[in-house]
């Protein structure tokens, strides 16, 4: 006798991004700089003081109170994840019942989709028009005639970069009975969340993270926000210890240095648009490039060339992300930018 895998998981491949080291990283939308010498300093102090020996605060309370400062927002209200994917998957596994429906959009971050086929639910997708826009009416209309329990989407949405107004949030949340989740991953960058406001909604997630315009991608730290009951049911079905005290004690401090991040957060915006501009200037001149206007903290590029863009560039040790017709760069520093847009004016002027 043998033990075999069983069919949902037989044929998954593990995830492997790019390795090796190359002189420019646009390839995962992380914050292109680390933190300046007085904000590690404060982080050394704060490990220092780490009991290493016992387990971490299961709620995770000085970290969830600086976010929630940060935010302006009740901490009653916010579950810390070990990372947003951490409560993607607590969420569709918890909230989500045998024979239960949710609805992703697409094109959009893959693994809603990918986590649904985990816990075994039924997962449709609702397609974006060519200009990668999708109809609130419609999305509303599909998903109250087809029981959806749970819908799902990144806002700005990543891939694209493109997001639906804080209005047409509300819309959507105030127009069916399904639990709506909104990934406010990059929304950093952008002015329409509804993070605020979710005490007022029986039925809504906000999702934010800490890799992003926060910087600290490697401490895969998350966080949930929506209403007590909501808070309180992620609070009861989450692992009991997940996050750890390391990204707990590190997140603490990171948060209270909000003006460091917000002016962080501008100077990422600056250099978008210096890449958005620059792309668009390319793609005058060369017209085989179709650049999406962006709320994020990257640039989404439709080009027939992709592949091609992407080896020539990584053979100049410069790596973005390729996505078959697309390309997603993201916006590191002003020196990388520029180089980047140099590499590819060259890689056309060929």
């Amino acid at each position: 006798m043998s033990y075999e895998l069983n069919n949902k998981i037989r044929e998954l491949e593990p995830y492997e991004p790019i390795s090796g080291t190359y002189k420019i990283r646009l390839d995962a939308n992380e914050c292109p700089v680390s933190y300046p010498e007085e904000i590690m300093q404060q982080v050394r102090e704060a490990i220092e003081k780490i009991d290493f020996n016992r387990y971490p605060d299961p709620l995770a309370t000085e970290v969830v109170n600086s976010f929630s400062e940060y935010y302006e927002i009740n901490p009653e209200c916010v579950t810390a994840g070990n990372g947003s994917d951490e409560l993607i998957f607590l969420t569709e596994s918890a909230f989500l019942e045998k024979g239960d429906k949710m609805l992703v959009v697409a094109p959009d971050f893959s693994m809603y989709k990918f986590y649904s086929s985990i816990c075994e639910v039924e997962c449709d997708s609702f397609i974006k028009d060519e200009n990668l826009n999708f109809d609130i009416d419609a999305l509303i209309e599909k998903i109250n005639n087809n029981n959806i329990k749970l819908v799902i989407f990144s806002n700005p949405c990543n891939p694209t970069g493109q997001g639906i107004t804080a209005e047409q949030a509300r819309r959507l949340v105030t127009s069916v009975n399904a639990l709506v989740i909104l990934d406010e991953a990059y929304m950093d960058f952008w002015n329409q969340s509804l993070i605020s406001e979710t005490e007022k909604y029986t039925n809504l997630i906000v999702f934010r993270t800490a890799s992003k315009s926060v910087g600290s991608a490697a401490l895969r730290l998350g966080f949930a926000v929506a209403n007590k009951t909501i808070s309180k049911a992620l609070k009861a079905v989450k692992s009991p210890y997940n996050v750890n005290s390391i990204s707990q004690a590190i997140g603490t401090v990171i948060y209270k240095n909000k003006e460091y991040l917000l002016n962080r957060q501008k100077a990422i915006v600056s250099s978008r648009e210096k890449l958005y501009n620059g792309l668009v200037d390319i793609a005058e001149k060369y017209k085989s490039l179709t650049v999406y206007n962006s709320c994020a903290n990257f640039v989404f590029v439709k080009t027939p060339e992709g592949k091609a863009i992407w080896e020539y560039l990584k053979s100049n040790s410069i790596v973005i992300r390729y996505m078959g017709d697309y390309i997603r760069i993201s916006a590191g520093t002003e020196q990388e930018v520029d180089e980047t847009l140099c590499c590819i004016e060259k890689y056309f002027a060929r």
